[in-house]
């Protein structure tokens, strides 16, 4: 798991268009590298108030910044500029295409600061920049397997190569199902507990099935065969038929399988001749349906079975009181 190293100018190139960004002044500061997803205003900084400022933040001026930017004598405005991009901030951006304060750029020029200016009003100006930024920033691992949407669950097909993770996808799509992405899965964390799967740009929509060779999903199945990504709801290993093996026969005792710390549910299918197991991936992801919507069909069976036997037991027991 790694990240590229992330400066303002890949920022500037990234989000140029979206964010309707001009480079303001010199572009000498366009190498330094944005260590934090966070994007802030610098608040009573500009008053003075520098004990709990973090300056690894990108830095954003919005309208009440720049007023009150404006509202400063000269002299006093370039003091505090001065203080506050002496810090090592990334960038600066300004929103709303507002006119600079005299004395802004030269001083940023001076100590490095790149000087963005965004036409975007400041809400928006977040409103698109955040989840950007936190995209870039979200913790990523490139996985061996294959992802399709079943019936909307997410499933992760694992298993050692040649097992036949293509083959039962690609029976799957045909039944009706979509590709994410094959043999190559680039996971990545959103928030806490969520893991988005997505295929390589250079092979996306594309499979290996031994003996036939590469072939294009979309091109054969049509575009709803297919989709750019899926949330990973269930990782389905797929293993050898081996009767010596101990397998979860209940499905009480649930298994699950660690992806960038976040547990996702684990289903062992084991393979033997003539299982379907493309029926079987259909009934994982219905069955993680009901879960989801907080019915258990395994925990309902055995809490029945649970039911009759304390009933069975109670009857059994009042007859060898009943001495009448």
């Amino acid at each position: 798991m790694n990240r590229k190293r992330f400066t303002v100018g890949w920022l500037f190139e990234l989000m140029q268009d979206t964010l309707q960004l001009e480079l303001v002044g010199s572009d000498a500061g366009m190498t330094r590298e944005i260590t934090s997803n966070e994007v802030a205003s610098p608040g009573l900084v500009l008053a003075g108030y520098t004990d709990r400022f973090v300056a690894q933040r990108i830095q954003v001026l919005g309208e009440t910044e720049i007023s009150y930017l404006h509202s400063l004598t000269l002299d006093r405005r370039r003091e505090v500029l001065t203080r506050y991009l002496s810090f090592p901030l990334p960038c600066l951006f300004v929103t709303k295409a507002q006119e600079l304060p005299e004395g802004l750029e030269e001083i940023a020029g001076n100590s490095g600061v790149p000087i963005l200016r965004s036409a975007l009003k400041t809400n928006e100006f977040y409103r698109r920049m955040k989840p950007a930024i936190e995209e870039e920033f979200a913790p990523s691992v490139t996985l061996h397997g294959s992802l399709a949407d079943v019936y909307g669950v997410g499933l992760f097909f694992v298993g050692q190569s040649g097992i036949g993770k293509s083959e039962c996808v690609l029976d799957l799509v045909e039944r009706g199902h979509r590709l994410v992405a094959d043999d190559l899965v680039i996971a990545t964390k959103r928030g806490n507990d969520i893991i988005i799967g997505r295929g390589h740009e250079l092979q996306r929509h594309h499979m290996e099935i031994r003996g036939v060779g590469v072939i294009d999903v979309q091109s054969i199945f049509g575009i709803r065969s297919v989709r750019q990504q899926k949330r990973l709801e269930v990782v389905v290993q797929l293993e050898e038929w081996d009767k010596a093996a101990e397998i979860d026969r209940t499905g009480l005792d649930g298994q699950t399988a660690m992806i960038l710390d976040v547990p996702i549910p684990k289903v062992v299918i084991p393979l033997n001749p003539g299982k379907n197991i493309t029926v079987v991936a259909e009934v994982v992801a219905m069955n993680h349906l009901m879960r989801y919507s907080g019915v258990d069909p395994a925990q309902l069976f055995n809490d029945r079975l649970i039911s009759r036997m304390r009933a069975a037991a109670e009857v059994r027991q009042y007859l060898r009181e009943d001495d009448e």
